[in-house]
């Protein structure tokens, strides 16, 4: 059977990654995105443990208490997180007693907050998130941490736009 030469690159392109400053390079955004998020979540998930919580359960309590009382939906925008997974993650802190959740003026509407038990934890996890962020930043330098910040909110942009 005759094959398309342009597929055939493409199929070996896939199978042999190729290296830069001797890590692979997928052939692929999303795979090198999610590896690194991967390889990144080992990192904070290695010290917040410590305290007995998990990277999703910290980035709620650190974005509800920068936020205020914020719209379950306007929470999923800004962590670009599915329906699905939100819910999930704040019954687990509702469970805990570290939020609780209010019902707006339109009773559709789910508005969530810190209590101050979740305060505390937030306080108390605190000093093992900013020692596995003080890893990363240390490794990457600050002209690299500069550089994650611009590309991972520039990707994550360009994603939405589609």
């Amino acid at each position: 059977m005759d094959r398309c030469i342009y597929i055939v690159s493409r199929e070996r392109e896939m199978v042999r990654p190729r290296r830069q400053d001797g890590e692979v390079v997928l052939p692929c955004a999303c795979a090198n995105l999610r590896r690194a998020a991967r390889a990144v979540t080992q990192l904070y998930e290695g010290e917040l443990r410590r305290a007995g919580v998990r990277a999703t359960q910290f980035t709620l309590l650190q974005v509800l208490a920068k936020a205020g009382p914020i719209r379950q939906g306007r929470l999923g925008e800004v962590l670009a997180m599915d329906s699905t997974t939100l819910t999930r993650t704040l019954r687990l802190l509702l469970e805990k007693g570290w939020i609780r959740r209010a019902v707006g003026a339109d009773r559709r509407q789910r508005y969530f907050e810190l209590t101050p038990a979740g305060q505390r934890q937030a306080e108390k996890v605190l000093p093992y998130w900013e020692r596995a962020q003080r890893r990363l930043k240390k490794s990457l330098g600050l002209g690299g941490w500069a550089e994650l910040e611009r590309v991972s909110v520039g990707a994550a942009r360009a994603a939405r736009a589609g």
